[in-house]
């Protein structure tokens, strides 16, 4: 898919449009190559200097559950104004950060994510007020293992999920949708490094292995609207990114104060215990992410 053209960063009606109507929209550039460059190089650098460094959960953890809050990096790209003006076209003025991860590939390995819905697991139902948007750090391919999305599948309700726990599945449990899609249903997500994609929690998606000789590397940025109330009473929490945040919803975090300091590990760890209430109710089996 050609690169769609932003008016001053910004979504104009026609692809809002487009948005509300696929479920999904890409590619579009957010980031400038340099700055691309640069947050893979850090990312690397961190992954090097802090693989063994004394933290009390293996590094990918904190790469893959809320890296926001304990990595400066990851809140940097989550409140990048030019994602945040692209994700505004579909939320609004108010912007919660929800989420930040950062999901590898590495080169000619076997691992996937299974075709899933977001919502599947997170607690709030058929929210529109939810989203992702996913910046590649690298090229996104087919070949690489790019995201498959199903056109319009955002416009059903949340399916049954089953839960697998395959080691080569990225996901937290496995999950993948209870029935078969089929290949000619699938469109392909490619992005170039500094692209992204957003796409409606309900969206089925997922993606296959990575064949190249490069790491395909994403973040996988989640935002909602601060307006959204969470069923059940629920706690839970967001960064205030833009505009008004302090609706009463959410406990609002801060920015992380250095890389994996000790008062913001205890705070990543009272809300990874609180979310995994209900990210993790059901399952059969625990995993290290959320254990």
């Amino acid at each position: 898919m050609a690169q769609m053209s932003l008016t001053d960063g910004k979504l104009d009606a026609q692809q809002q449009s487009q948005y509300w109507e696929d479920g999904y929209l890409f590619p579009m550039t957010a980031v400038s190559p340099d700055q691309t460059t640069k947050w893979r190089a850090d990312l690397e650098r961190i992954e090097t200097d802090w693989l063994d460094n004394g933290l009390s959960k293996p590094l990918m953890t904190y790469k893959r559950v809320n890296a926001h809050l304990v990595m400066p990096l990851a809140h940097e790209i989550g409140t990048h104004p030019g994602i945040l003006d692209i994700v505004e076209g579909v939320l609004g003025p108010d912007i919660l950060l929800y989420s930040v991860e950062f999901l590898t590939k590495e080169p000619k390995t076997d691992a996937i994510v299974t075709m899933h819905q977001d919502l599947a697991y997170w607690g709030y139902g058929e929210s529109d007020g939810i989203l992702t948007a996913w910046l590649a750090l690298s090229p996104a391919t087919k070949e690489s293992g790019c995201m498959d999305f199903v056109k319009g599948s955002h416009k059903n309700p949340i399916v049954p999920h089953q839960d697998t726990f395959a080691d080569n599945n990225l996901l937290s449990r496995g999950q993948e949708i209870a029935v078969d899609v089929a290949e000619e249903d699938k469109v392909c997500a490619a992005l170039a490094p500094g692209q992204i994609s957003l796409h409606h929690g309900l969206m089925i998606h997922g993606s296959g292995p990575n064949s190249t000789d490069d790491r395909r590397i994403g973040a996988v940025i989640r935002y909602l609207s601060p307006h959204v109330v969470k069923p059940g009473g629920h706690k839970d929490f967001g960064f205030p990114a833009r505009g008004n945040c302090d609706t009463g919803n959410y406990e609002l975090t801060q920015a992380p104060s250095g890389l994996f300091t000790k008062g913001d590990l205890e705070v990543y760890e009272n809300v990874r215990r609180e979310q995994a209430k209900v990210m993790m109710a059901g399952a059969k089996a625990q995993t290290e992410m959320y254990s």
